[in-house]
């Protein structure tokens, strides 16, 4: 059942009524969850009873329905009716009943389930009997109706067919409508085991499932019966237990509807789908978003890079060759002074290790596959071996064997290179030591590098101060470069300490 409503209606509705403060989007939903809870009536249950109730040797039975309920022989309405039964032994060689009996002041009327004569599912106190059935013996009993059945018994089984034994671990729900006649024989429809799955109907039921037939179904109590033959001996069986009992005035009230069948499960489904493709196209805009810029800061770093690279031919290999053109120019106006042309002849050669050693740190910095920590560790190594040879400062390295694998961005990697270099270099320049210390620790999150020496020291204020030291300057601008952390300690004639630390970046 659905309920329209009105455009004022919504504007009544303050919960829902459109601010500036709610999203259109916000506002639909609102719309839906409350259509949700309002625009389904609920199910007309007059009366239920959902415990299991084990019956056996209950001729008389005892009512269970305490007045809810009644129907006399004015009525002309619908009543449907429900419960299910699990027989607790299969059918018996003596013949036994069990019914769910309507019953009215004290006389049985209609009553459903396993009648005494039968030895089937049917009915009891019918006003008509079945073509399979006969008359019932005792004329208290009433007459019997066999229950139509998707799984009838063989032919030739049992003294009557077709229709469908009472069997144990065979649970059965039968449901039955009433058409009440004012003042007649009431209309009978049972369904032995019927669909009751979303969407199905009275009207859908297979022809096989749906048994016809006229009772007295008026009633003021509801009785729960069970027993052997004909009240005699209490050995039919072992009994039946009935469950999941209601009264209610449609059969689609007894439908199972389970909530990924009901439609506002459907249409919230069909909202989250369009919410998930719109945060898709959302989430793809923005990562793609994301990737052009990405791509656009990849392609500035490497105009750095090459700018960078520019700026070191320029400046370490261009200033060398023109210095070992120079000196070649001396060499030759110098030829007849044998002692200038040796001296000439040992810068011409120091230029050139010079340039060799600049050009391999630009291949160095520029060669893809040198952008790893383990690289920069290596050719750390490498340039103070080389730097300090033939030195008579002595080089002591304490490198780590085992090094985490991290990738560092060329630029990163170069500048912690140059800050040990400069550091190197100005120890085998200017401290004097006899030995100096280069000491890496690396792990997965951070690298520390220290250098010490026992040269003479210095005033590291007073070099800073006076411009003598550019080099500790440009040291401190490339660590705030990388985002590491640098220390200087030095006093005369007590050496020099450099600590440098930098965490790696998620």
């Amino acid at each position: 059942m659905w309920i329209v409503l009105a455009p004022d209606c919504l504007s009544s509705l303050p919960v829902l009524r459109h601010s500036s403060r709610m999203p259109r989007f916000g506002l639909l939903l609102a719309l839906f969850f409350f259509a949700a809870g309002i625009l389904r009536t609920p199910a007309k249950i007059l009366w239920s009873d959902p415990a299991s109730r084990a019956i056996h040797a209950t001729p008389g039975g005892s009512d269970i329905l305490g007045g809810a309920i009644r129907r006399d022989d004015k009525a002309s309405d619908v009543l449907y009716f429900k419960f299910r039964v699990d027989p607790l032994s299969d059918a018996a060689d003596e013949p036994y009943y069990a019914l769910f009996q309507l019953c009215e002041t004290n006389g049985y009327r209609l009553g459903v389930g396993n009648a005494l004569e039968a030895w089937g599912y049917s009915a009891a106190y019918t006003a008509e009997w079945g073509p399979s059935n006969k008359p019932a013996i005792y004329g208290s009993d009433g007459d019997e109706f066999n229950l139509k059945s998707a799984h009838p018994e063989a032919e030739g089984l049992g003294k009557f067919f077709p229709y469908e034994l009472p069997s144990h671990d065979k649970p059965r729900t039968i449901v039955f409508r009433v058409q009440y006649i004012p003042g007649a024989e009431d209309l009978i429809t049972v369904w032995l085991d019927p669909d009751l799955s979303h969407g199905a109907t009275a009207e859908s039921q297979p022809e096989n499932l749906t048994t016809k037939f006229k009772a007295n179904a008026s009633f003021d109590e509801i009785r729960l019966r069970q027993d052997g033959t004909g009240g005699l001996r209490h050995d039919g069986g072992n009994g039946w237990i009935f469950s999941d009992m209601a009264v209610a005035t449609s059969f689609e009230d007894f439908v199972v509807v389970r909530f990924w069948e009901t439609w506002w499960f459907r249409g919230l489904l069909v909202l989250s789908l369009f919410a998930s493709v719109v945060a898709s196209v959302r989430f793809s805009e923005k990562r793609k978003y994301q990737l052009q810029l990405q791509r656009a800061e990849q392609e500035s770093a490497l105009e750095r890079e090459r700018a960078r690279i520019a700026q070191d031919l320029h400046d370490d290999l261009g200033s060398s060759l023109t210095r070992i053109s120079l000196l070649g120019s001396l060499l030759r106006a110098e030829k007849d002074n044998p002692e200038q042309i040796e001296i000439n002849a040992q810068k011409i050669s120091q230029s050139a290790d010079q340039t060799v050693r600049a050009l391999e740190e630009i291949v160095w910095a520029v060669r893809p596959g040198s952008d790893t920590l383990q690289s920069l560790v290596d050719y750390i190594a490498h340039f103070a071996n080389e730097l300090y040879e033939g030195n008579p400062t002595r080089c002591r390295l304490d490198m780590p064997n085992d090094v985490p694998v991290q990738h560092l961005p060329p630029d990163v990697r170069h500048n912690i290179f140059l800050i040990v270099k400069e550091a190197l270099t100005n120890v085998s320049k200017h401290a004097r030591a006899a030995e100096v210390q280069l000491q890496l620790k690396v792990t997965p999150a951070a690298l520390d590098i220290l250098i010490t020496d026992n040269g003479r020291g210095f005033d590291v204020n007073a070099a800073v101060a006076t411009g003598k030291r550019n080099g500790l300057e440009n040291m401190r601008r490339r660590t705030a470069t990388v985002g590491g952390a640098l220390t200087l300690t030095s006093e005369p004639g007590r050496g020099s300490r450099m600590e440098f630390h930098m965490n790696f970046r998620g």
